[in-house]
């Protein structure tokens, strides 16, 4: 079995001793640079090039740096600084002065960079083969395809060679691949990562990805490179997600799956089986299905290729392509000389079709949470890649093309493997925004599949579950007129805020009926003397967005203070001004806003 390169495993070998930095790093480095059938690396620094990051690291402690001595990877179209950047073609390579943003960002945390990996020429493409370096072989079958464009990117963390990696995702490129080699793939929102350094494809779509081996590996390093860069025109700041409750719930939340009719696996049936005992699995994890028209998605996806967007693929590299076109692959210029042709005209009508699909799609986060589908409908072979170039990678996108047209974030997980031994996946996607909300969803899912990391052989690291991320939306504790189905709920439930609990405060509160209303309302005061009970409460989560005006609109004498529930947190919620209950009735004795609206008189 391999060493363990989870994140969480170095780290624990590091702070206990076990390795250092300098052991993984050349135990890394010895098997990347061993003879390459799958082509997976495109430049690899020398030692001389990388004793500056593991000098760096000498008498730190692993414990005050996040990444300390964590190996990585780069797709070879995100610059780091003194290697050359080739895009996956020589004649265009450069040698950049500074890291890209996100890079940075990983040295600064204390993780060593490995080099450069193999990718689809400047991003185009989704199988990992349209590339001169040679085609990129899967982790688990070099006869198969790895997946593209982020082709080296994904099977070197398969493999075991480095812990995550960064690949780039226009159409499905940080997902097709994750699907193919095991891997976790977190296409995040578009903006979210700063593309400062990165050789863009459709620079309006692009969007840096992640790979590794499992969710928790992912979420660390979302954390770390998902910093605002505004020196990036198209980076946008973390904010409330504008669609759909506020927040996925751990437990009852609602799923999409497409129609039946909709679904294509392009006569693989291990595929169509293995995607049925996904939708199971899921709902073991406490989901409900919900079978959603997938076609205004589809429609959508279409016009990533079919529509004027492939011109910013030629405006990506338009010097390079009309100075040097033979320096393309014949199926990468074909494409992207199409870019040429469309007149403004048709990428107006584009954007008018694709807005059009946008609002039709919004429809879906009314009844889902979350949407469930095939990472990629069936893994084809290299010498079936080449045979048909262009419509093997167009089935490819059946599932991804259509993500960043229609601004969505999305994790690929891990989900199960072919009666040949290769793997399937599957892809969460959610509203942008919704990225730390997904991860733990795909954390339980890869739990529950209880597939080996990677293809490295290694049963998945025994840690705490990730927790949903709170940061979009304020628990509020209600005791009254707010609880589902009185008068004053829907001040809640208009701002999208969902139920948590139904629970009860700590044993030390008073609770009275207050006068006046229509509606009547009840007055929670806190109690240290011991005379105190325990009050019936419901914990609502309410977008941060709309937590201001909530608060604005309640009336004196109540207010938000911190209230303790039963179990010992402390959570905002209603309290009551003590002198207010003066002309007030004491209903402590019954615990309870309901039981005190049904009691008698």
């Amino acid at each position: 079995m391999m060493a363990n390169m989870t994140i969480e495993g170095l780290l624990d070998d590091y702070r206990a001793g076990r390795r250092t930095v300098r052991e993984v790093i050349a135990e890394a480095l010895a098997e990347i640079r061993r003879e390459d059938p799958r082509n997976v690396w495109i430049t690899v620094p020398d030692d001389v090039a990388l004793e500056p990051y593991l000098a760096r690291l000498e008498g730190v402690d692993p414990a005050t740096l996040p990444l300390y001595g964590v190996p990585f990877a780069l797709k070879d179209n995100i610059d780091l600084a003194g290697v050359r950047t080739t895009a996956g073609c020589a004649e265009y390579a450069y040698v950049p002065e500074h890291s890209a943003f996100v890079v940075q960002r990983l040295v600064d945390a204390g993780a060593v960079p490995l080099g450069k990996t193999n990718l689809d020429q400047f991003a185009t493409g989704l199988v990992g083969a349209r590339s001169p370096y040679g085609p990129c072989g899967n982790a688990f079958d070099p006869e198969y395809i790895s997946g593209g464009s982020s082709a080296g990117s994904a099977v070197a963390v398969a493999l075991g060679q480095v812990s995550f990696s960064l690949g780039t995702d226009t159409a499905g490129s940080g997902r097709v691949p994750a699907g193919f080699n095991n891997l976790i793939g977190v296409k995040p929102t578009r903006g979210l990562l700063s593309a400062s350094g990165v050789v863009p494809a459709c620079r309006t779509l692009d969007t840096v990805s992640i790979f590794a081996l499992d969710a928790a590996d992912a979420s660390r390093v979302l954390e770390i490179v998902a910093e605002y860069d505004s020196e990036d025109p198209y980076a946008r700041p973390d904010q409330v997600p504008q669609l759909g409750l506020a927040g996925i719930p751990e437990n009852g939340f609602r799923f999409g799956v497409p129609m039946a009719g909709q679904l294509e696996f392009f006569g693989d049936q291990d595929y169509a089986s293995l995607f049925g005992e996904a939708v199971a699995r899921l709902r073991s994890l406490g989901g409900e299905a919900v079978e959603i028209d997938f076609a205004p998605f589809l429609e959508a996806a279409r016009l990533l290729y079919e529509g004027p967007w492939v011109a910013e693929r030629y405006a990506a590299i338009r010097s390079f392509f009309d100075a040097r076109p033979e320096a393309l692959f014949d199926v990468t210029r074909g494409i992207i000389g199409g870019g040429r042709d469309p007149r403004a005209v048709d990428a107006f009508e584009a954007q008018y079709r694709l807005q059009a699909l946008r609002r039709q799609t919004e429809a879906v986060w009314d009844s889902v949470d979350l949407v469930l589908t095939p990472t990629a409908g069936t893994l084809p072979s290299i010498a079936g890649v080449q045979a048909e170039p262009v419509r093997v990678n167009s089935d490819l996108g059946y599932y991804t093309n259509f993500m960043n047209l229609l601004d969505l974030c999305a994790v690929a997980v891990p989900s199960g493997f072919r009666a040949d031994a290769l793997p399937f996946g599957v892809t969460l996607f959610a509203p942008a925004f919704r990225d730390r909300e997904l991860l733990p969803i795909a954390d339980r899912l890869q739990r529950a599949a209880g597939l080996p990391l990677g293809a490295t052989g290694r049963p998945q690291h025994d840690r705490p579950p990730l927790t949903p991320d709170g940061r979009h939306h304020i628990p509020v504790a209600v005791c009254g007129a707010h609880m589902s189905g009185l008068p004053l709920n829907r001040q809640l439930t208009q701002r999208r805020a969902r139920l948590l609990r139904a629970t009860r405060t700590a044993p030390e509160y008073r609770f009275y009926a207050l006068p006046g209303g229509p509606p009547e309302r009840p007055g929670l005061v806190r109690d240290d003397t011991g005379g105190g009970a325990a009050i019936e409460v419901e914990v609502w989560m309410v977008p941060a967005d709309g937590f201001g005006s909530f608060v604005a609109g309640i009336p004196a004498p109540l207010g938000i203070g911190r209230v303790r529930l039963e179990d010992g947190t402390d959570v905002p919620g209603f309290l009551c001004e003590t002198a207010a209950t003066r002309n007030a009735v004491e209903i402590t004795r019954l615990g309870s806003w309901r039981r005190y609206l049904a009691s008698p008189g």
